[in-house]
């Protein structure tokens, strides 16, 4: 008689103090698995796999660029079917100049290596935006 109230006493004892720790994990928050900002592949999929930099150095035939995702200076090639938008609009290499931010869609030359620019966008994309 003496061991069963014993063995209850426990029992109760543990349910009592299981009951509340079971309430609290309902109370927080669901980790995210895309770290603070969300996921990032929900903004700007229009520009994902582009390069993006700011112009250091402007001419017909290439540009370069500074402060990319490399953290190198790099040299992008232009051809004459380059295209550039700017502010959404189609556009000419001669409205880009030097400390334009910009986003460059390019190609690796097969026989060079060298980046070609398929398309370059600056400006604000107001065709794109809410």
């Amino acid at each position: 008689m003496k061991w069963q109230t014993i063995l209850m006493a426990i029992a109760l004892g543990v349910v009592c103090l299981a009951a509340p720790t079971a309430a609290q994990d309902d109370k927080n928050p669901p980790k995210s698995s895309n770290a603070r900002f969300g996921d990032p592949t929900s903004t700007g999929r229009m520009y994902q796999g582009f390069l993006y930099g700011v112009i250091k150095e402007l001419n017909p035939s290439e540009m370069v660029l500074t402060q990319t995702a490399a953290g190198t200076d790099q040299t992008i090639r232009l051809k004459k079917k380059t295209k550039f938008l700017q502010d959404g609009k189609t556009s000419s290499l001669d409205k880009f100049k030097t400390g334009d931010k910009v986003w460059v869609d390019v190609d690796k030359g097969k026989r060079t290596g060298d980046l070609i620019a398929k398309k370059v966008v600056g400006g604000v994309d107001l065709v794109a935006a809410p």
